[in-house]
């Protein structure tokens, strides 16, 4: 008997569908990425307005619409993420890996050591917290949820874009998931360079790649319901 296809959901996928991984009889072994999102929404009329701003993804990597993706590959249709190689040495040496999604508090000096460098006379540490008022409303808490492997795997290639952008710069990244209340952290990046030009500007580079890239969601937790908070620097790309 054929095995059916596999694709995980996440986050407002997830809810909207009410499962977090759907299964489906298609005859083909292989598809293109736009294909499969083709017959999910012929499958699924009602969810086409949220398939469709979606990305496939194949193996842990943003799949191109024709791109081929295979009926064993590990699949993932993924909603807009919330928004919204470097030293190898440095890394090695540290007991903590410098890019991971953790589900507890994060300790912001402790991110801030994995990027630093004697040689280096910048390191700048930027810290994103929840707030309570958001466009007028209250907000309760946050709830973030991530594609964890992948998630991983794009801050480490933000590092990767850093190193290239700006040589010599190291660069960690730590996201929090599950619930973050008023006023506590939800994510850190650390950056240190020679110099702080460069710090500054590889600080700014890696959280806006971090909101177009890493498929991290967050819930917005309002006094009166709920919101998942998508991309909100335009319209999503994350391969562009």
């Amino acid at each position: 008997m054929t095995k059916p296809w596999k694709i995980a959901l996440f986050a407002g996928l997830a809810e909207r569908f009410g499962a977090r991984t759907l299964q489906v009889d298609w005859p083909e072994a292989e598809l293109t990425a736009g294909q499969l999102k083709k017959r999910l929404a012929e499958a699924y009329p009602e969810q086409a307005e949220v398939i469709a701003p979606a990305f496939v993804a194949c193996n842990q990597a943003y799949a191109h619409d024709d791109a081929v993706v295979n009926r064993g590959d590990e699949l993932a249709l993924l909603p807009p993420v919330s928004g919204g190689g470097g030293d190898e040495r440095a890394e090695a040496a540290s007991a903590a890996p410098r890019y991971a999604v953790v589900d507890g508090p994060i300790d912001v000096n402790a991110v801030s050591e994995l990027a630093a460098h004697p040689d280096h006379g910048a390191l700048i540490a930027f810290v994103g917290m929840t707030r309570e008022w958001t466009g007028g409303k209250r907000t309760v808490t946050l709830e973030y949820e991530a594609y964890v492997p992948m998630a991983e795997a794009s801050m480490r290639r933000i590092g990767e874009e850093i190193a290239d952008r700006w040589p010599g710069t190291i660069t960690a990244i730590v996201h929090r998931i599950g619930e973050v209340g008023i006023g506590e952290t939800s994510v850190v990046i650390a950056v240190s360079s020679a110099h702080r030009a460069e710090a500054y500007e590889a600080s700014r580079y890696a959280i806006e790649r971090l909101k177009q890239t890493v498929p991290i969601w967050k819930k917005e937790v309002y006094e009166d319901g709920t919101e998942w908070k998508g991309h909100q620097l335009g319209p999503w790309n994350p391969l562009a």
